[in-house]
């Protein structure tokens, strides 16, 4: 293309190609070549070849299914955790799995923490209907989160019965009557919340009683009830399903299967579930409601690639994070991290003027369950506040090979307790070493304290050293590892970092029975 160029006083370029009466700005032009990178691509006076037409689609539903992969995270995730439940025989809104003797490292749910008890119960609105959640008094933080992993509503401390127990009434997405969302109502005796799902996961945690879980494990066997509100002058009889130190799996998938997990979601649910336009990017890749989802080989072959891709960026968003705000004390060179960036459990960016903060919801749901406000906001004495660490002091991975120390300085602010949990960066669960408690916690471990009162967690692939048996927490050489920092009942020196963790630092190697650490 021969032209005369000129420019105007804004500085566009302006060009009179070979069959044009005037001049246009070159910047609507597209020449015949172009180098990209996914490769070069050819026109012919601006109609694409069939070779950059193939080229540009692949890429496109490539690109589709990496959007797909990442928004989609939430949905898979709590369909995992279905799925894991269903198979140790929690079928029911009145089966509950219950962790009696807390989460030990045999069962895979991402960073599932060893200082509460858990129960786990699913509801299923679309054949239950409306449904009654009784809760017992004196029940932990607790949440209901809808299919797409949304907060529905909080129960227990932090919940709208403040720890005195009460009957929540949870309505499913096409129940008549106006019940806007993010809206709770007392209704004849219930606390009433509308989910915009059928499917729920209600998760409950009860606190250890001078470090033992009996008591919170019998609260829920003798308080806890889960029916179907059209039973209600008769509910049908709970059924508790302890899983301590049973082998099961709640993660998603990431390989092709992640797609399957979520067509299962999209074909259950109603259509209102997600917008348009998240609804429009899933159908794209062939994942539709009322159509059965069935890539043909070129298609199967550009996801597989496409959810490698998007694992590979969730990993890289969780452990080699760019987001500045991740880290809890910037300009520090500390590399704790918290898993809600932007304060926000609807993970909105600067209060909504930025949108949804994706990469911010990635970065959680990746590695963590449960959705709640009470796991983000400054509640003082009440709900969870959490850090987490992938790197010592020098920058590097933290490598099971090494032993390193962590310092926990005295005066944690945690009114109820504090713990440190150890993880497997491959499942983001509980590391299984031949410690079945991959953690140490402030109510159930004799720890020794300095002098100061401070006290000093070690990490290593070896024994306990005799000096500090139980400030030991074991890793595995040749394998990875991270940590999270729990407090429960957080205190104001947490938010307002008068109080903060020591980092965790690499120590010479140390031989079993060393001591003087």
């Amino acid at each position: 293309m021969s032209a005369t160029k000129a420019k105007t006083s804004d500085e566009t370029i302006m060009v009179k190609p070979p069959g044009y009466n005037t001049e246009i700005p070159v910047s609507i032009l597209t020449p015949p070549r172009v180098e990209t990178s996914i490769g070069t691509l050819e026109f012919f006076d601006g109609f694409p070849t069939e070779e950059t037409a193939r080229k540009v689609f692949d890429f496109l539903d490539m690109s589709r299914g990496v959007k797909v992969f990442l928004d989609g995270i939430p949905a898979a995730s709590l369909e995992a955790i279905r799925i894991g439940m269903e198979d140790i025989g929690v079928t029911q809104c009145n089966h509950v799995g219950i962790a009696e003797k807390l989460l030990d490292s045999n069962s895979l749910l991402l960073t599932g923490n060893t200082d509460t008890v858990y129960a786990s119960a699913f509801l299923d609105l679309k054949r239950d209907g409306p449904t009654v959640i009784e809760i017992p008094p004196n029940c932990g933080p607790s949440t209901i989160n809808d299919a797409w992993f949304r907060f529905v509503v909080d129960m227990g401390i932090p919940g709208l019965d403040a720890g005195h127990g009460g009957k929540y009434l949870i309505l499913p997405p096409d129940y008549p009557g106006d019940y806007p969302e993010g809206r709770f109502l007392v209704e004849d005796g219930y606390f009433v919340a509308k989910s915009r799902t059928y499917v729920n996961w209600v998760i409950l945690r009860g606190f250890l009683v001078n470090g033992s879980p009996d008591a919170a494990t019998d609260l829920f066997k003798t308080g806890l009830k889960i029916y179907p509100q059209s039973l209600a002058d008769k509910p049908p009889a709970m059924k508790f399903v302890n899983f301590t130190n049973k082998i099961f799996n709640t993660i998603h998938s990431n390989d092709f299967s992640f797609y399957d997990e979520l067509a299962r979601v999209i074909e259950k649910e109603p259509l209102e579930m997600i917008d348009l336009e998240l609804r429009g990017l899933i159908a794209s890749i062939g994942i539709q409601k009322d159509k059965t989802f069935a890539p043909d080989p070129r298609m199967r072959g550009i996801l597989t690639d496409a959810v490698a891709v998007g694992n590979a960026t969730a990993r890289a968003l969780v452990f080699q994070t760019r987001e500045s705000e991740a880290y809890l004390y910037p300009g520090t060179g500390s590399e704790w991290k918290t898993g809600f960036l932007g304060g926000s459990f609807e993970w909105l960016k600067d209060d909504g003027l930025g949108g949804r903060y994706l990469d911010a919801r990635t970065l959680f749901f990746y590695q963590a369950t449960v959705n709640t406000p009470a796991m983000v906001v400054e509640m003082i004495g009440k709900g969870s506040q959490y850090a987490y660490i992938n790197k010592d002091s020098g920058g590097n991975f933290l490598d099971g090979a090494n032993v390193y120390r962590l310092r926990i300085p005295r005066d944690v602010p945690a009114k109820d307790f504090w713990s440190v949990v150890v993880y497997d960066p491959q499942t983001r669960s509980e590391l299984q070493t031949s410690q079945l408690f991959p953690s140490k916690n402030s109510q159930r471990s004799e720890l020794a304290k300095n002098t100061d009162g401070s006290v000093d967690l070690y990490f290593g692939p070896m024994q306990p050293p005799e000096s500090h048996p139980n400030n030991w927490i074991q890793t595995i050489a040749g394998k990875g590892w991270f940590g999270m920092l729990r407090l429960y009942g957080p205190l104001a020196p947490w938010f307002d970092k008068t109080w903060r963790p020591g980092e965790i630092e690499l120590i010479p190697a140390v031989s079993p029975g060393a001591t003087g650490l």
